[in-house]
């Protein structure tokens, strides 16, 4: 068994970022510039773009941070949105998820141009995609990739089982794997809620992809000898003897599936830290077709 590192795979992509950001600003040109709105006062929302800042400070991007209060209205949002459109000093941005349940996700995200859309959920974007077509892919599933590639897993002919098809996750890292090249050529089968007999599919995939936002739902008994774990779901439960009060588990339980395992991603430090390296890499190729 192999432990597959998002995080060190991400630092290695940030640094990466870093070499060509500096030669960006060496030829006297401004660096990439990130944006990112959220609406509210969501804890772990505010957390994860914290992060993104930071990542953005770290490979010499700038960014900028907009804050709005969750009674803000969909009109609003957009005039928001339509101001980033416009603004040429921004290369890409983000509209961080969940927003508050008046606003419609669907109309904010149809908002966005395509050309910034560097979280890669504009149907645009996703299109693209799917036509194999150079584009921003969704960060989660292009970090799946990126992991795929960089451990060198072999995927071609294999049969990979992905649970859940949600348009974050789901459904793209579907696609990307059932494309033509390197990580991809693989025999796809999603598998969600409704599907009946779960275990009979997961127990004969040489892949299983996991985004299905449940604790610990892929045990022992539902996977074969040598499987690669990519473990997406991350969910707080509460713990009261964690410093917290809670603790972050993943869709697999690690313990008991990490045996059978040939490589298994680890929840927290698995697929997580790839998210903000990619989009960062989402925005330096925005930077680049822009310029």
């Amino acid at each position: 068994m192999k432990i597959i590192d998002g995080k060190e795979i991400s630092n290695q992509i940030k640094q990466e970022i870093k070499i060509e950001v500096d030669g960006i600003i060496s030829n006297g040109n401004r660096p990439p510039h990130l944006a990112a709105v959220i609406v509210g006062e969501d804890g772990a929302s505010l957390t994860y773009v914290g992060s993104k800042v930071r990542s953005c400070k770290q490979v010499g991007f700038e960014s900028t941070l907009i804050k709005l209060p969750s009674s803000i209205t969909e009109d609003k949002l957009i005039d928001q949105i339509n101001l980033l459109n416009t603004n040429n000093e921004i290369d890409g941005f983000i509209v961080q998820l969940p927003l508050p349940k008046h606003i419609n996700e669907e109309n904010i995200l149809m908002s966005i141009d395509p050309n910034k859309d560097v979280d890669g959920f504009h149907p645009t974007n996703f299109g693209k995609m799917a036509l194999n077509m150079e584009t921003f892919i969704p960060a989660t599933p292009f970090g799946i990739m990126e992991l795929l590639r960089r451990y060198d897993i072999e995927t071609s002919g294999k049969h990979t089982v992905v649970i859940g098809r949600s348009h974050i996750v789901g459904r793209p890292i579907s696609i990307l794997m059932n494309s033509k090249g390197k990580a991809g050529d693989s025999t796809v089968t999603v598998v969600h809620s409704k599907t009946l007999n779960l275990e009979s599919y997961t127990k004969n995939a040489d892949i299983i992809v996991s985004a299905l936002g449940i604790p610990e739902f892929v045990k022992s008994n539902m996977v074969k000898d040598g499987v690669v774990i990519i473990d997406v779901g991350i969910t707080r439960v509460k713990d009261e003897s964690a410093i917290k009060g809670y603790v972050i588990k993943g869709d697999v339980d690690f313990e008991s599936v990490k045996s059978k395992a040939s490589f298994i991603t680890p929840v927290p430090g698995g697929v997580g830290p790839m998210t903000i390296a990619m989009l960062l890499k989402n925005t330096l190729l925005s930077r680049k077709i822009s310029n």
